[in-house]
């Protein structure tokens, strides 16, 4: 299987991870106004699953090192399959959450607050699973990544003062959704040899099987969560099923690229986690923050027509990410 050797490659597969994961919420923003966002995150989980699984059939099956695909999950454990699978359904109630704030507040907003805060708690749960990396470099950018959240949060408040109620309630969904999101990776980690990919512990998975088994919680999950809220919806009428098999193909392929996109990120980190460790690997992809952010401000003008003070707010944001992920980066360099 492929394998990532050097720090330096991790990094770069850290900031593709980034950049996926900072960029699959476009393709929800394309089509927000004529499918909700119930209905897209159908297709989205489909693609999540398809992706993981080329990727094991394909990167997870080739080369001399490491355990094939197949070959791992007939070892692996069943404590360690329910371990990614746990670590999936916590990551799909947390981004539902997230996708909906996200079509109530803005990329702008959902992202750097609910991300964010999975960034700062993730980073610290992930820490002392696998000690890499220097702690006073590491803790000083999740730090700076706090002072973001909350300058953020600060500039949708002063943008939309009218809204006050409404941007209330999707702040408070962003926050439990990145207090959610915050968890899964580390589920999916522990199910995994870190430390060897060439030759894992027997009963542990390769990266490439554990990413399948977690998409398949995502998958499984999805029937229980995405339901309810098809009943009973944070915001509009109920949806009835016969809608989604209504919907245009061109709608359909979005969500499921939208769903390769953040698949494609995921099996990146996890490659790159037995380099960089899981608290830098993940700390850097969730980095997506800053990469959703410019999207939100100068793509989808998300706070075009606010007062004067909230570029200042947005400013100081975007430089305070910008730190804290360098820190980041020079904490497993030191």
């Amino acid at each position: 299987m492929f394998i990532v050797e050097s720090y330096v490659t991790a990094i770069v597969f850290c900031f593709i991870t980034m950049l996926c994961w900072g960029s699959w919420a476009n393709t929800q923003k394309l089509i927000q106004k004529t499918w909700r966002f119930e209905l897209f995150y159908w297709d989205y989980v489909i693609g999540i699953f398809l992706f993981s699984l080329a990727s094991a059939l394909t990167l997870g099956s080739l080369g001399a090192d490491g355990r094939p695909f197949i070959e791992d999950i007939q070892q692996a454990e069943t404590a360690n399959m329910l371990s990614a699978l746990i670590g999936g359904v916590v990551f799909n109630l947390a981004n539902i959450l997230l996708t909906a704030a996200i079509a109530g507040a803005g990329m702008a907003v959902a992202f750097p607050i609910g991300i964010g805060i999975a960034l700062v708690l993730g980073v610290m749960w992930n820490y002392f699973l696998v000690e890499k990396g220097d702690p006073v470099s590491l803790f000083l950018g999740v730090l700076f990544v706090t002072l973001a959240i909350v300058l953020n949060a600060a500039a949708y408040r002063k943008s939309r003062p009218a809204q006050q109620s409404s941007g209330s309630k999707w702040i408070i969904v962003s926050v439990v959704a990145g207090v959610l999101m915050s968890l899964f990776y580390r589920f999916v980690a522990s199910s995994m040899d870190l430390e060897n990919f060439k030759a894992p512990t027997a009963g542990m998975m390769t990266p490439y099987s554990a990413v399948v088994i977690f998409s398949v919680g995502i998958l499984l999950s999805n029937l229980v969560f995405n339901s309810i809220l098809l009943k009973r919806p944070l915001e509009g009428p109920p949806i009835p099923y016969s809608k989604y098999f209504k919907g245009k193909i061109s709608w359909h392929s979005i969500g499921l690229l939208g769903g390769c996109i953040w698949a494609l990120g995921n099996v990146f980190n996890l490659i790159a986690a037995g380099k960089a460790g899981p608290a830098i690997s993940y700390g850097l992809g969730q980095g997506a923050t800053l990469v959703a952010a410019l999207w939100g401000v100068l793509i989808w003008k998300e706070f075009s027509n606010s007062p004067k003070p909230v570029n200042g707010l947005i400013a100081a944001m975007f430089c305070s990410f910008i730190i804290g992920l360098g820190l980041i980066i020079y904490s497993g360099g030191s």
